[in-house]
């Protein structure tokens, strides 16, 4: 670092000059380039909108100049908010702290080997525990006001990181002198390409693709409707589970999350087991079903998928699976077939990360004020669905350090390309949402907490009732689950009747979901008292190594343990549905 420092403090040459001249030069011109782009295609600023994601004023036009001002303003005052602090600071000395070490934004041996910079590094993580423990300490604010300015500040908090400018982090200062600039210039051109697209880059573009080697599993479409395919996956076992399995991913995402590389697929490692699978690929909305409800998700989608199934194998029941959303979904399913005298056509039901009752629901709440539902109503006025990268971008704000802040650095800042990652892959494989439902889903559910109160919402007339459903449930949760919750996933125990089974994992919403056994990875916690909160759970639970899966699949066999041959309708395509094509179908490729 030394040596550095005395490079950039030697007196430029002729030549250094007239590089750093050229390396402006470069710079002006890709963004002439890209805004002559823009005007080609009649956009002022194509693919963003800065409002959406809580910048400027929403009724303004995009203007990239503005935006590019309003940034450079904003990276402006955070150098002269660093300016001020270092002017009254000591510099020298580290604390030791274990916290501090752990944190990834800081672990480049220069944060602490240079004075300068671990009095930086230091100044920020006690100004950050300060504003943080300060929230706590406000006096006479509600929960939910609590609640937004714990968010707000460390939202703030997490952007106002040195790291993240590149003045302030040695990191980008070494790669800079290194480099000569080239580095700010291809983090310019990466930034200009993300802003093209409206989405941040997360992982290599070209590294994956879906059918070639994500979402592989062998099987065939053998329904499409205008809302869903229905995927069949061919049986790797002479004999199969008699009872299916179908599963219900959210429409929010695309459903390889549980299909991704073979050996982290959730897909295979059922089929491999010798269950008889089927998994539902919803369509990404566009205008033929923008005026989807949740009537439409409940009887033209699991209901649909649920009889279809029975049909097609010539059994009495199957067992659900809901993920996230579509787990609250299928809650409103049990309660409707419950309604119906035909509950035992689910003989299980299992919840992934889902929630029912929205009374601990999270961040998420924060984003259902007026303010976000006005936006929505915007965005979405013309065509009547929501671009699924509006959505994408929520779930980054969730986790900005790792999931904004993160690529900001590697991608702009040091001009690298992020690894090969299939989950941030699928992260970024953006859905379509019907505008209606989803408006109707956060002021319905996440708002005004309409499931769990008997009759407060209706399927096609029938009123739901979730208390009702006596059907066996396996729950699981994520214990660093920052969408759904522990807490909130556990309240579904609060309020169906029949056998419960709770299962917390270990890591978040997904991982915690997608950990296959071979990996070896995380923990989870069982217990076979019956508590009543999630803290007495915890208390009496006991910690097992590994993926929750096989305990899942102990569970499943207790259900039905009767197995069948794998052969006629077990196969795609042997039985009255005929293939459509392969799997994974061509809904899940529709962008």
């Amino acid at each position: 670092m030394a040596d550095d420092t005395k490079a950039a403090g030697a007196i430029p040459t002729l030549e250094d000059w007239q590089h750093w001249t050229l390396v402006m030069g470069r710079a002006q011109q890709m963004l002439m380039e890209f805004w002559a782009e823009s005007l080609k295609k009649d956009q002022p600023f194509p693919a963003w909108d800065p409002s959406a994601f809580g910048f400027g004023d929403a009724k303004a036009p995009a203007d990239p100049m503005a935006l590019m001002s309003a940034g450079a303003q904003a990276w402006a005052k955070g150098l002269e908010t660093w300016g001020k602090v270092l002017g009254g600071v000591p510099l020298g000395g580290t604390s030791g702290d274990e916290k501090e070490r752990k944190d990834r934004r800081f672990a480049a041996p220069e944060w602490r080997e240079n004075p300068i910079f671990d009095t930086i590094r230091q100044t920020y993580l006690r100004v950050s525990d300060q504003l943080l423990g300060t929230v706590d300490e406000i006096e006479g604010v509600d929960a939910e006001t609590r609640d937004k300015l714990r968010f707000a500040t460390r939202s703030f908090v997490d952007a106002m990181s040195p790291s993240n400018f590149a003045l302030t982090n040695p990191q980008v200062l070494k790669r800079t002198l290194e480099s000569r600039g080239e580095n700010l210039l291809k983090g310019l051109a990466n930034m200009l390409r993300d802003i093209a697209g409206g989405q941040l880059t997360q992982t290599k573009s070209g590294a994956f693709e879906v059918g070639r080697n994500l979402a592989t599993t062998p099987g065939k479409v053998v329904k499409q409707t205008p809302l869903y395919q229905l995927i069949q996956y061919t049986p790797t076992t002479d004999e199969v589970l008699r009872t299916p399995v179908v599963v219900f991913p959210p429409w929010i995402n695309r459903f390889y999350i549980l299909d991704l590389t073979p050996e982290k697929s959730f897909a295979k490692w059922c089929v491999d087991q010798g269950i008889s699978l089927f998994m539902v690929s919803w369509k990404s909305a566009d205008e033929s079903i923008a005026d989807a409800r949740l009537d439409d998700y409940v009887l033209k989608g699991q209901v649909d998928a649920i009889d279809t199934i029975r049909d097609l194998l010539g059994v009495e029941a199957v067992h659900a699976i809901g993920y996230c959303v579509a787990g609250t979904t299928l809650a409103a399913t049990l309660g409707y077939l419950h309604a119906h005298k035909q509950a035992n056509k689910v003989r299980s039901a299992t919840f992934f990360t889902a929630q029912v009752d929205f009374s601990e629901a999270g961040d998420l709440k924060l984003f259902t004020g007026p303010e976000t539902m006005g936006l929505l109503e915007k965005l979405t006025a013309e065509k009547g669905y929501l671009d699924g990268r509006y959505m994408a971008a929520t779930f980054n704000l969730l986790r900005g350090r790792d999931l904004i802040w993160n690529y900001v650095v590697n991608n702009y800042l040091l001009g690298e390309e992020p690894p090969p990652f299939d989950l941030l892959h699928w992260n970024s494989d953006t859905t379509n949402l019907p505008a209606g439902w989803h408006r109707d889903y956060l002021e319905s559910l996440y708002k005004a907490n309409k499931l769990v109160t008997a009759g407060a919402i209706s399927v096609a007339g029938t009123p739901i009732d979730i208390d009702q459903v006596k059907t066996p449930t396996y729950i699981q949760a994520g214990r660093e689950d920052h969408i759904a919750p522990p807490e909130s996933v556990w309240k579904i125990m609060d309020h169906f009747k029949g056998p419960k089974r709770f299962v917390l994992a270990g890591s978040g919403h997904i991982a915690g979901v997608v950990n296959p056994p071979a990996a070896e990875k995380y923990q989870h916690w069982v217990s076979d008292r019956d508590t009543a909160t999630l803290e007495e759970f915890i208390d009496s639970a006991s910690e097992r190594k590994g993926s929750w899966w096989p305990d899942w699949l102990e569970w499943l066999k207790e259900q039905d343990p009767t197995t069948v041959k794998a052969e006629g309708a077990r196969v795609p395509g042997k039985g009255k549905l005929k293939p459509i094509e392969d799997a994974p179908g061509s809904y899940v490729k529709a962008r």
